[in-house]
């Protein structure tokens, strides 16, 4: 019966994961009109999560597209259609591996970087300390970066798609002898504005919102739900509930100067 248990253990985990995730959201919608009121606080993130990060995602659009460009010319031209070169190129970046790769690539820097972050905050109880000078953390620390993340995923990920073009035409045109008319007039003339741009523009967005989404809930909201349940904290086989830290710390005074009366003749 253990497969079927773990089976189970990760389905109530997945559920209550995704369940966190979507009370999360819900609070967090509640406190954007905040950043409206605060542009400031939108700006700080922007360069934060997205103009920090603009050189890794130009650096690997120009080299993905450069690859794309490369493998593309080897296998169109035993075919004879190393004309759609271009058309090739433009597809796989604006569709699929644009959106994800800047996706996959923004988690890494910025997403990677917000959970460190908050995480920190949480640990260090700045969180705490935000509540008890009545500033709402959700407002102050969660809500900009959601907003900052939904913004900047899009926009890199243009920049991706547009760099990994241009490394393509760099490999096609410049390096393999591809027509420059041919190049961009296939490009032209295949790429639809709502079913390729469009549908990378919305796998963007979703990357974009699901960066804040994912991680923090497990950081925030769950530590939220549980920090007014009774606890106790043990020192040396006794108990202590947590209003009286003032005598756990008393009581660890008194040990401290009985063990030097006992050690000292």
């Amino acid at each position: 019966m253990n497969p079927v248990q773990q089976l189970g253990r990760w389905g109530i985990d997945a559920t209550l994961a995704l369940g966190a995730a979507g009370v999360f959201f819900l609070r967090m919608a509640e406190q954007l009109w905040i950043v409206m009121r605060r542009p400031a606080l939108l700006v700080q993130q922007l360069y934060s999560v997205g103009v920090l990060t603009v050189i890794i995602i130009v650096l690997a659009g120009l080299f993905v597209g450069m690859v794309l460009g490369l493998q593309g010319y080897n296998t169109l031209v035993d075919f004879g259609a190393e004309s759609s070169l271009g058309l090739v190129v433009a597809l796989f970046l604006t569709r699929e591996l644009g959106p994800v790769l800047t996706a996959l690539l923004f988690t890494g820097r910025a997403g990677s970087a917000l959970t460190a972050e908050i995480g920190l905050m949480k640990t260090t109880e700045q969180l705490a300390a935000l509540e008890m000078m009545a500033v709402n953390p959700m407002q102050r620390v969660i809500a900009p970066r959601f907003v900052a993340g939904a913004i900047a995923v899009p926009l890199l990920a243009a920049m991706f798609s547009v760099v990994g073009i241009f490394g393509g035409y760099l490999i096609g045109v410049e390096l393999l002898g591809v027509d420059s008319g041919v190049f961009w007039s296939s490009m032209r003339e295949g790429i639809d504005f709502r079913e390729d741009i469009v549908n990378g523009f919305v796998k963007s967005v979703v990357f974009g919102v699901g960066h804040v989404d994912r991680p923090v809930p497990g950081l925030y909201l769950r530590t939220q739900c549980r920090r007014h349940q009774p606890r106790d904290h043990a020192h040396r086989g006794h108990r202590f509930p947590v209003d009286s830290r003032p005598r756990l710390r008393t009581y660890r005074a008194d040990v401290r100067r009985m063990t030097y009366r006992i050690s000292v003749p």
